[in-house]
């Protein structure tokens, strides 16, 4: 386990987004003109005409992902997950009416049904990146000096 302390001062960037908008793709593009390279995305809500995710098929190593595109008017009841060197490392959970939900890694590709809106907070003064562990092939989370 790794503590990486924020050192600096926090900044805020809330993120609207509307019909046709790339999820992803907006909450990276608004980090970078919000000067945010390190910090978490801490909420999120909204509508998806289309869901691109990810998630893990087994508990060994390297892991196996399984890619899951879902085209339905979905609801996004959660975003969240940490900035690190610019890149976002984003999770998802949305629902389609009464009858499923789907949670896992978000991925390009998923595009705004009516609305979607990110709360996101930089901290000043702590690097972050992600680094391979080329035995294992996950890459960690650690401080960058």
């Amino acid at each position: 386990m790794k503590v990486i302390r924020g050192r600096g001062k926090a900044s805020f960037a809330f993120v609207g987004m509307g019909p046709g908008e790339m999820l992803l793709e907006s909450i990276t593009r608004a980090a970078r003109q919000a000067g945010i390279r390190n910090g978490a995305v801490i909420a999120g809500a909204g509508t998806l005409k289309k869901l691109r995710m990810h998630f893990v098929t087994h508990d060994r190593f390297p892991p196996s992902d399984r890619f899951v595109t879902v085209r339905k008017p979905l609801e996004l009841t959660s975003l969240s997950g940490v900035i690190a060197g610019g890149e976002p490392h984003l999770h998802v959970t949305v629902s389609w009416k009464d009858r499923r939900v789907w949670a896992g890694h978000l991925e390009p590709g998923s595009e705004v049904l009516y609305l979607a809106e990110a709360a996101l907070v930089g901290i000043g003064g702590t690097m972050l990146r992600r680094r391979l562990d080329k035995a294992r092939k996950i890459r960690l989370l650690e401080e960058s000096r």
